[in-house]
């Protein structure tokens, strides 16, 4: 893995507008930052080796795709779960089965509070109970979980605040 020292404009452009629109062709990433397509590449290329870029994804949206399919909105639910023990071995352990199951979006270890917060996507409550029964019930680790169900999303981002300027040495 490449390491970058510093970005510069150019670099922090570019990952605002990707961050924006990652569809964006080449040329048009180019043309958009008045920089040429091969420094565009150049650039791009260096900011996936390096990791900044981690992946390019589709974000979907869950009404519109209800709509299409003729399927209820999926639930969505927010938990917290605590753990018995907070040795490092259980909440890797915990940590490794959560992150493994598709319907587990995100999984953040927190301090103070629960251990975990998890944000999960279940096609309705009798696929989240089948959820929590194999994630939470059949793991003696886990002590408590409270669960929140998502009646609205006012807001998703998945943008990342990009890092000030830093001249390099």
């Amino acid at each position: 893995m490449t390491k970058i020292k510093y970005f510069d404009e150019t670099d922090r452009g570019l990952l605002a507008v990707l961050q924006h629109d990652a569809s964006l062709s080449n040329q048009q990433l180019a043309a958009q930052l008045g920089i040429s397509p091969a420094t565009c590449l150049r650039r791009t290329q260096r900011l996936r080796e390096a990791g900044v870029i981690e992946k390019q994804v589709a974000i979907l949206s869950p009404s519109a795709l209800s709509a299409c399919s003729g399927q209820a909105e999926a639930l969505s639910v927010l938990a917290e779960v605590s753990l018995s023990q907070q040795v490092q071995e259980v909440l890797d352990a915990f940590e490794t089965r959560a992150v493994a199951m598709p319907e587990v979006q995100q999984c953040w270890r927190v301090s103070p509070g629960p251990d975990f917060v998890l944000v999960l996507l279940a096609q309705d409550m009798a696929h989240y109970q089948r959820i929590a029964q194999v994630l939470f019930t059949q793991d003696a680790c886990v002590r408590n979980v409270r669960a929140f169900f998502a009646t609205k999303r006012a807001k998703f981002g998945s943008q990342v605040l990009l890092p000030s300027v830093q001249s390099g040495t």
